[in-house]
């Protein structure tokens, strides 16, 4: 089961058709129900699941409005029993104005109208890490957290300050990406340290900060504008599979 944002929906996407191009005449059956999409490779008894939730902690309708609950997983039910879990979330941390979807966030019996958006994110991963230790058996389930996904809107991260995605057609080719690491990047690589149940971080920044060419931009037809925080399929989500797959088996 894949857990997390649109990102995650990327990942869900190349892996099944991965799968669906080894095994191109197999007998396959599709589900979406609300957040949860499933698709079944039924002669090998393999079901590939997406569970839709960008924050991994709870979003909920309250009397106040749209309240982000960063102490609460109530969701975390749909996701025991697994054979592998691969999570992962950050994009949407970032969304403000219109693109926000909740009206406070919820820290214990505090609300805030806003939050330092590292400090949020921290405190929701610290909450998402409490539910592994807690509900995760690690002889039953592989757990995984799949790493902070670059967007390339500002070229001066590859030292182009008038360019985005949508002129590139090459990675970027020097040995160090002058955009440097994500200050999230830090917060995922302290909350996974200090976790006692194992968790695999399938870290794809640095890679994946060096393809600048590799984003639908103004292709994707899906929405106005240009598009440089996700993957064309095929592309960087077949290598994020990859190595989830040396991960898994190697």
């Amino acid at each position: 089961m894949f857990v997390g944002d649109s990102l995650s929906m990327n990942q869900w996407e190349s892996l099944a058709c991965m799968i669906h191009s080894w095994v191109p005449n197999s007998k396959t059956s599709f589900i979406r129900e609300g957040v949860l999409t499933s698709l079944t490779f039924q002669e090998y008894g393999v079901t590939l699941m997406l569970y839709r939730t960008p924050y991994l902690v709870d979003l909920v309708n309250d009397k106040v409005g749209r309240v982000l609950k960063i102490d609460s997983i109530r969701n975390g039910n749909a996701w025991k029993g697994m054979d592998m879990l691969v999570f992962n979330s950050w994009h949407w941390w970032t969304h403000t104005g219109r693109n926000q979807p909740w009206d406070y966030i919820q820290d214990g019996n505090k609300l805030y109208k806003d939050m330092n958006r590292m400090i949020a994110y921290y405190k929701g991963l610290t909450t998402w890490a409490r539910w592994i230790n807690y509900n995760v058996n690690p002889a039953q389930t592989k757990v995984f957290f799949v790493g902070i996904s670059p967007s390339h809107y500002v070229g001066s991260d590859w030292n182009e300050p008038s360019s985005t995605c949508s002129s590139e057609t090459e990675p970027f080719s020097g040995t160090r990406y002058p955009g440097g690491m994500p200050l999230a990047w830090v917060v995922v690589e302290r909350v996974l340290r200090r976790m006692k149940k194992p968790v695999y971080w399938v870290d794809i920044t640095m890679l994946s900060e060096y393809r600048k060419d590799a984003h639908p931009s103004v292709y994707s037809g899906l929405q106005k504008g240009k598009d440089c925080s996700h993957w064309c399929l095929p592309g960087l989500p077949d290598t994020w599979n990859l190595l989830l797959y040396t991960a898994l088996f190697g």
